[in-house]
């Protein structure tokens, strides 16, 4: 059988992230600029590649100056590393629409093997005749085993940015 291939739709995609900020509130950002596509035999989900790419530069956090802070060479270093990417491996279905999608993940020069929880909604046809693929993603990646160790620390203990990052999409792909 041919296999299928599927586009992420940008206008009705977001990738985000929240990491805590100051040890007690979650600071939210996103990824502007990203594609991805999803190959599979156009019957079952476990049987698809997943691949992802976002262009650092694009990072935002609704905040000019910290988000060319991330840019610059104590974070992401974006004149360095232009992309972050990740590349399933393994699909795997817990229950209906619940599976757990395994890949490799780089960010910078480090390339670690993560797992996200996926939310599958199925195939549906939308307005136009297109025929989508829904899904929600969230996982959990220490940000300092990927070289993202700048931190600063507070006078009243603890730290400025926390080390876990929560990684979040909601995203829609369309059949090529």
């Amino acid at each position: 059988m041919a296999n299928t291939v599927w586009n992420i739709d940008p206008t009705h995609s977001e990738i985000g992230f929240k990491v805590k900020h100051m040890m007690f509130t979650n600071v939210s950002g996103k990824f502007n600029d990203f594609t991805s596509t999803i190959v599979n035999d156009g019957v079952a989900f476990e049987t698809s590649e997943v691949s992802f790419a976002a262009k650092v530069a694009s990072i935002d956090t609704n905040n000019t100056d910290r988000d060319n802070h991330l840019r610059s060479a104590d974070f992401f270093d974006v004149e360095k590393y232009e992309n972050l990417e990740f590349k399933s491996t393994t699909i795997e279905k817990k229950s209906d629409n619940d599976y757990v999608i395994t890949g490799m993940l780089t960010i910078k020069d480090v390339t670690k093997e993560v797992s996200f929880k996926a939310e599958y909604s199925g195939l549906l046809t939308d307005p136009w005749g297109n025929t989508k693929i829904g899904l929600s993603l969230e996982g959990k990646i220490n940000r300092k085993e990927f070289g993202l160790t700048w931190n600063a620390s507070l006078e009243t203990g603890g730290v400025l940015v926390g080390e876990d990052i929560k990684l979040f999409a909601e995203v829609q792909f369309a059949k090529a």
